[in-house]
């Protein structure tokens, strides 16, 4: 981890850079993962794939399904299966406000970000809408103008 002005810079492990192009991001909220100790370290080791996954609450907890994590390599009987579901870290009231957020047709909760803080693995999570093809677009047009703009203002 690199240190900027007194304070820790975490860095990301795992991506899902097409998540806010799919989707049109309200909130987003940080989450621990409870993992076994061959997953923590393959999570250390970078072997994580977030780009399908999706977090469910069921029973009053949210479940992150479909996140791949990598066996560890000299792990042998302690790794387990790498698509497993795992619990998310978030307090009652996060839980129960995701919740209610996903009885709304057309929202989901999608993980963003995985990353190490302090030591510990955690996940940023946001609750999201599909966007549509013309959203997309739109978000390209605008894109490529303010790039337009800041060339211009560039020169000037």
């Amino acid at each position: 981890m690199a240190k900027q002005n007194g304070k820790h810079q975490d860095s990301a492990l795992a991506q899902n850079r097409k998540a806010r192009h799919d989707y049109a991001v309200e909130e987003t909220y940080e989450a621990g993962i409870a993992l076994t100790g061959t997953e923590i370290k393959s999570v250390r080791d970078r072997r994580v794939n977030i780009k399908d996954g999706y977090v469910q609450i069921r029973n009053g907890e949210a479940i992150m399904m479909n996140v791949h994590i990598s066996p560890f390599a000299e792990g042998n009987r302690f790794n387990v299966d790498p698509l497993r579901n795992r619990k998310l870290l978030l307090h009652k009231k996060e839980i129960k406000k995701l919740g209610e957020a996903t009885t709304t047709k057309g929202v989901t909760i999608i993980p963003l970000k995985m990353y190490l803080k302090h030591g510990f693995a955690k996940v940023l999570i946001g609750v999201a809408h599909g966007k549509r093809e013309y959203d997309k677009r739109q978000d390209i047009k605008k894109r490529e103008q303010q790039r337009q703009i800041d060339r211009v203002m560039k020169h000037y």
